[in-house]
């Protein structure tokens, strides 16, 4: 079955369980994409994962859209390896509280990837066994993947324009 046909048909199953609680759908490079809410999450992961036959999450992630009022997606990459398509599902939250509830329900494979996101993006998954950073300095203080601080250090004395003669 061609590719853009698959989605379709995920697309109207989706549409028809969950209506209006899906929005957002695209198909950027063909890759069914969607957002949902957080309080709609679990039940459409679990839906997708059952129903749909995604059984692998390959990835959580999130993304800093700094300025925004949502400025925080979290990502979810699943994989049905029965008929070799993938599908992406965003949820956008608060940057001021970024908090979702743990896939760790569905997938025990979520665990890291949801600390790992929790280290560098200040994502909190709330019900998730043990969310402590796992990469980072437990005292660390700060999100490295949150854009809040400048792209260049201001005290660098080799970007100062009179070492270059201007």
């Amino acid at each position: 079955m061609e590719e853009t046909t698959l989605n379709q048909n995920l697309v109207e199953k989706l549409q028809s369980a969950f209506g209006d609680r899906i929005v957002a759908i695209s198909e950027p490079y063909g890759l069914l994409t969607f957002s949902t809410s957080k309080d709609a999450i679990i039940e459409v992961l679990k839906f997708i994962k059952d129903e749909l036959q995604f059984g692998f999450l390959t990835d959580i992630t999130a993304v800093h859209y700094p300025g925004k009022k949502e400025g925080i997606a979290v990502v979810y990459h699943l994989h049905n390896m029965v008929q070799r398509i993938r599908i992406r599902v965003k949820v956008f939250l608060s940057e001021n509280h970024p908090a979702i509830p743990t896939a760790t329900v569905l997938w025990q494979a979520a665990n890291w990837m949801e600390r790992e996101t929790y280290d560098f993006f200040g994502v909190k998954f709330e019900g998730h066994p043990d969310l402590r950073r796992i990469l980072n300095m437990d005292d660390l203080g700060v999100y490295p993947m949150l854009k809040q601080y400048p792209l260049e250090d201001p005290n660098r004395v080799d970007k100062k324009d009179e070492f270059f003669g201007r």
